[in-house]
């Protein structure tokens, strides 16, 4: 596979940066599309799959999730134009006849709440990072974040099923105003061992 070159690495990682605003160009479905028909291609434990988006693009739907978020990030989800939550379906198993087909994977699963979670939990990140990456290989910012009642966004988005939310991520076309300076990002030796 051949390597990206600098000004790909550089939009992807290296100048690429959380937003806390954003310019009035909208996120259009198409690119929202888009950024799903990327991100689905990322790996998960045995293609699993578990991560269930909500894309809040109306001032009703946004309003509803800034009511549990905290005062900083209900701005934020207020002003950008689409705001994602993330979710994860506990239940993701029950699809794996179909996602995963070399092996009776479902039976993994059953009746094993701890290794549910942890699968849930551990690949809707997994794909909540695809999201970040496809969202800017395609030109657009994102804004991910904690900071909010998952237990409340439960109640008002997933209702009567199996997702609960993992974190959430404002979506468009990043204000460099409203960024910080870069943060430090160690050297390889300080964080990482070689065996």
């Amino acid at each position: 596979m051949p390597k990206l070159d600098d000004a790909a690495l550089d939009q992807l990682f290296r100048k690429a940066r959380s937003y806390n605003g954003y310019t009035d160009q909208p996120v259009t479905h198409a690119e929202m599309d888009a950024i799903w028909e990327l991100m689905k291609y990322g790996p998960t434990s045995a293609n699993c799959l578990p991560a269930r988006l909500v894309w809040c693009e109306t001032p009703g739907a946004k309003a509803k999730l800034a009511a549990h978020a905290s005062d900083t990030n209900s701005a934020k989800i207020l002003k950008a134009p689409v705001t994602v939550i993330i979710g994860m379906d506990m239940e993701f198993y029950e699809h794996l006849s179909e996602l995963f087909p070399p092996a009776d994977a479902r039976s993994w699963f059953i009746d094993n709440d701890v290794m549910i979670a942890a699968t849930a939990m551990r690949n809707s990140s997994l794909q909540g990072a695809y999201f970040i990456i496809a969202a800017r290989a395609l030109g657009l910012d994102t804004g991910p974040m904690s900071g909010f009642n998952n237990v409340g966004v439960d109640a008002d988005f997933f209702p009567d099923t199996t997702v609960k939310s993992n974190f959430i991520a404002t979506l468009g076309h990043g204000d460099p105003s409203t960024i910080f300076g870069r943060l430090p990002r160690p050297d390889f030796g300080r964080f990482n061992t070689v065996l």
